[in-house]
């Protein structure tokens, strides 16, 4: 695997290298701009780009916007977002043009070595990984939505497909069997109205619903 760092802080980008380094993923160019990363991810082609939210010149959203351009130039290119708050509007706006191949984490998880990689290679594999802070933001936000249909245990099964886990890393952290995953998930997919189109794109939708992207009310 090859990644791009586009990171404006010169000790958090050496340490992310260093990282990704000891998990065995080499990082073809690490840069502090936005427009260096288009230009890196142009010349070098890699398998993920990992951007900071907030950089140069005004330090708001330039990490968001040169990922939208990454992604239209280069749609096979994954994105991983990196913030230090939780900014639900960033992740909202990324995902409601995208559904593949994206990721939204506080900086905080990096500290957890494991788990970050895994979020790294989970989304250069094509997945989706969201923070549970953002998550759980987003969903406060969204009384409304018909999500709230569903049954405790179906929301967690939910919430958990909406960080980008499997069914079987579903049911490891639930602590239920595989069967029961499944069973939630066909019921979730029933109770939001998603008929058979294939499971990953059925899946997506489902996160979707849930956070409801598209309301920009």
């Amino acid at each position: 695997m090859r990644v791009v760092i586009a990171e404006d802080s010169v000790l958090l980008r050496a340490g992310l290298v260093k990282l990704l380094a000891s998990g065995g993923i080499e990082v073809a160019a690490a840069v502090a701009g936005p427009d260096d990363l288009l230009l890196a991810v142009e010349r070098e082609q890699p398998d993920l780009a990992l951007v900071d939210v907030r950089m140069p010149p005004t330090f708001t959203d330039e990490g968001v916007q040169a990922a939208l351009v990454l992604k239209q130039r280069w749609p096979r290119v994954a994105v991983l977002l990196l913030s230090q708050y939780v900014e639900e509007r960033y992740a909202a706006d990324l995902l409601a043009e995208h559904t593949g191949g994206l990721g939204y984490l506080l900086k905080d998880r990096v500290a957890d070595v494991d788990e970050f990689l895994e979020a790294v290679r989970r989304v250069a594999a094509g997945g989706t990984v969201l923070d549970p802070e953002v998550v759980a933001q987003l969903l406060a936000r969204r009384r409304t939505n018909p999500v709230r249909r569903l049954t405790p245990r179906e929301t967690d099964v939910l919430a958990a497909m909406a960080e980008g886990r499997s069914n079987s890393a579903i049911a490891d952290t639930l602590g239920i069997g595989g069967h029961a995953v499944e069973k939630h998930v066909n019921n979730i997919f029933a109770k939001l109205g998603l008929l058979p189109a294939g499971t990953d794109h059925r899946r997506v939708l489902a996160v979707l619903r849930y956070l409801e992207i598209g309301d920009r009310s």
